[in-house]
């Protein structure tokens, strides 16, 4: 019997995600035709394999009894195809990170590190969705956090500086006077998605707890934030590193000079052991220099 591989690997992409949407973007196809694969499997199959819930997807009697081995298959071939690619001499790297990371800080520094390591093949996945290193086939994962990641190992990068910026027309229409921190809650905040920086930073500069502080709209990437503020809807507080190209073009405008270190940092992330491949190894020797720069 032809078994039809493609269905079925899409499948298991959404049975660890519990997401169309989240296995799409893993698989670099449209959510469309992920949907479609799962039908044209179910059909052949003659069994419902997932039900979709209010926030996701969960798989059924059925499909939970043979997912286990369907993803250990699919582990295999994965592991299979590493080791026949390391034989012949191929060496590659798959590092994932959130967007905005990849496209302000990681991309713009890879042309360095493959003048030290041309031999090395670098592919970067951008996603703000959590990473199973094993599963999703990473070998480092770039992340914004608080360093606390059980099971693997963790290389702290660097703490970003949050500084708070607006767009000149939002300045303008507002008739803004911003001297002090306590100034910016006069105006609509911009948050992060856990809405945690503005009262930290607003705390750094010894501003009296206020509600207005967890007011207003947020935003889970930065690249997004960002955006936000450039289109007026409000001051942002966003790293320095991203927000730089923005700044000197007059897009953005730093309100205070009073930058303050973000609550979390970037940390490198591997899997225990990882670091005996040379790849991983020269990576992370190579991101730890960059960010002491």
């Amino acid at each position: 019997m032809n078994y039809p591989l493609q269905a079925l690997r899409i499948f298991v992409e959404v049975g660890q995600r519990k997401s169309v949407k989240a296995a799409a973007q893993a698989l670099h196809v449209t959510p469309g035709a992920v949907s479609q694969q799962i039908r044209v499997l179910e059909d052949r199959l003659g069994v419902v394999l997932l039900e979709r819930e209010r926030l996701g997807m969960r798989l059924t009697e059925v499909g939970a009894s043979v997912y286990p081995s369907l993803l250990d298959a699919f582990l295999q071939i994965d592991q299979t195809m590493h080791a026949l690619e390391r034989s012949k001499g191929r060496r590659s790297l798959t590092v994932s990170t959130v967007a905005t990371f990849a496209a302000s800080w990681l991309v713009p520094r890879l042309g360095r590190f493959k003048q030290l390591h041309p031999d090395i093949e670098i592919r970067v996945e951008a996603t703000s969705e959590l990473v199973d290193l094993r599963r999703d086939r990473v070998d480092v994962a770039l992340r914004h956090g608080l360093g606390d990641y059980p099971g693997l190992e963790v290389t702290f990068l660097m703490a970003p500086v949050l500084t708070p910026v607006a767009s000149p027309e939002f300045l303008s229409a507002h008739q803004a006077e911003i001297k002090e921190a306590s100034d910016c809650l006069d105006y609509p905040l911009l948050h992060d998605g856990d809405r945690a920086d503005w009262p930290l930073w607003l705390k750094a500069h010894e501003v009296a707890n206020d509600a207005r502080a967890e007011r207003g709209s947020a935003f889970d990437d930065d690249f997004l934030l960002i955006r936000a503020a450039e289109a007026g809807q409000g001051l942002a507080l966003v790293p320095q590193a991203y927000a730089r190209e923005e700044i000197a073009a007059g897009r953005l405008i730093q309100v205070l000079d009073k930058p303050w270190p973000a609550r979390f940092a970037y940390y490198a992330v591997t899997q225990p052991g990882a670091n005996d491949r040379n790849e991983v190894r020269v990576f992370l020797d190579w991101i730890r220099e960059e960010a002491a720069r």
